[in-house]
């Protein structure tokens, strides 16, 4: 079995926990010694702070989790749920402490003995306190950690609350009694404050309130990405130190695929520079109206449809100083007429939706290939075929095909055919080229139902 280790946030938590113990013990024996409720206050104060250093021992074990399937954005929040029932106990303390005060400063006062080791005491204690309050917000900052930024805060308060017992004790030895019981209220009321701010954050948190400064190091960070990103919406909370983005962004609607995800790569990476650790979500949507041609932002608009398969033979027509839409669309096979023709109806409206300045879309239905079985053609069994397809190709193009192939298929024979064009052939030029091919080969031989042609540039 491997030796027991603690994380770093557990060690320093451990550290507070120790600390904390130490300081409940010592303050409670000198002030009972004393009869000193400014001490009690502040072992009072400081017993608390051990609950709460306990809380934030298991806190932050629990909150450095990796994410499982119950927890899939980790356990962060277990810190702040931990310093959200601190700030509880605090402000229970600081009741308790404030009654007491008041109640004896009604009665007269007590009359606490301000010995000598009640100022040794005191004076251990504020270097305890200045050296843990350091020790944490260091701890805090380097692991980023909620709870132990809320254990440095009590310290700190802890400081002056003992700072104003030794303030008061001070009185008390020149002849003001009172003077205790006026320490212990104010060490009432600074722990009431420190629970205040400290509820406070931490509700914000798990409230998921908007990150206003890590929202503005995002938007920056995204804002110097080249080029420019055009961020639709911005969403920012945190956990466990850790800061989650969900961002939304738009590209032209006629983008790739991989532009689309390279876009989302640097808006992610740009992110986690500007806050590092930081979970970034990333989605793309089209950009209604970008800079692409009409005929592709039609062709977008369509394929948003779920049933459309295939877009093609985009047509855009000018009629009359109006621009009209002509386009085909392919469809489920097993579809009606009546479910085809209403995919239609609704793809012509989206169009006409997205496109204020089209007046008529006009859409031609089909139906999408059946998947069917290939078998190889032997090359004695096509060679009529074959030199078919390379005289058509020479009479086209001046040059055999690279290559021709055939395939039987249930609906009849198809040619593949792969032509070598020059490097500096127009691809207007290289279709045509391919087209007339196509449609030669077929007059000639209607029994190949089908002529697929790729074009490449000659080396």
């Amino acid at each position: 079995m491997g030796a027991f280790r603690l994380a770093p946030a557990q060690r320093a938590a451990l550290v507070s926990v120790v600390s904390a113990g130490a300081l409940v013990a010592l303050k409670l024996t000198v002030g009972l010694l004393a009869h000193s409720l400014g001490l009690l206050a502040e072992a009072a104060h400081s017993a608390t702070d051990l609950v709460a250093a306990v809380l934030t021992f298991f806190a932050v074990g629990v909150a450095s989790r990796p994410p499982d399937a119950e927890h899939p954005f980790g356990h962060g929040k277990a810190e702040h749920l931990s310093a959200l029932a601190e700030g509880a106990f605090l402000v229970l303390a600081s009741l308790a402490i404030a009654g007491e005060a008041i109640h004896r400063l009604a009665a007269g006062g007590t009359q606490a003995q301000a010995r000598w080791y009640t100022f040794a005491t005191l004076g251990v204690v504020l270097l305890i306190d200045a050296t843990r309050a350091l020790g944490a917000r260091r701890a805090a900052r380097r692991h980023r950690s909620a709870a132990l930024a809320a254990g440095a805060l009590h310290f700190a308060s802890d400081f002056l609350g003992s700072a104003a017992v030794l303030v008061g004790l001070v009185l008390v030895r020149a002849g003001t009694p009172s003077a205790d019981s006026i320490a212990a209220l104010v060490v009432g009321v600074l722990v009431l404050i420190a629970a205040g701010r400290l509820m406070r954050t931490n509700i914000g948190v798990l409230m998921d309130t908007a990150e206003g400064g890590a929202a503005i190091a995002a938007r920056a960070a995204i804002a110097g990405i080249e080029p420019a990103v055009h961020v639709r919406r911005l969403r920012m909370r945190s956990a466990g130190g850790r800061h989650f983005a969900d961002v939304v962004v738009a590209v032209d609607a006629d983008a790739g695929l991989s532009h689309g995800h390279a876009v989302a790569d640097a808006v992610e990476g740009a992110i986690a520079t500007a806050l590092p650790g930081s979970d970034v979500v990333v989605h793309v949507e089209p950009l209604e109206g970008g800079t692409a041609p009409l005929r592709q932002r039609a062709t977008a608009v369509a394929m948003g449809v779920p049933e459309v398969r295939e877009v093609h033979n985009v047509a855009v027509l000018e009629v009359a100083g109006a621009t009209e839409l002509a386009l085909h669309l392919k469809l489920p096979a097993e579809l009606s007429l009546s479910s085809a023709h209403e995919i239609a109806t609704h793809v012509e409206s989206a169009i006409l939706d997205a496109e204020p300045g089209v007046r008529r879309v006009v859409t031609h239905i089909e139906p999408l290939g059946e998947d069917g079985a290939g078998r190889r053609v032997s090359p004695e069994r096509s060679r009529d075929e074959r030199e078919l397809v390379r005289r058509v190709t020479r009479e086209c193009t001046g040059a055999d095909p690279r290559e021709v192939r055939f395939r039987e298929t249930d609906q009849g024979l198809v040619a593949f055919v792969t032509l070598a064009l020059g490097p500096a052939t127009g691809l207007v030029e290289a279709h045509s080229q391919a087209s007339e091919i196509e449609q030669r080969v077929r007059a000639e031989r209607p029994d190949i139902v089908d002529v697929v042609i790729h074009t490449e540039p000659a080396e």
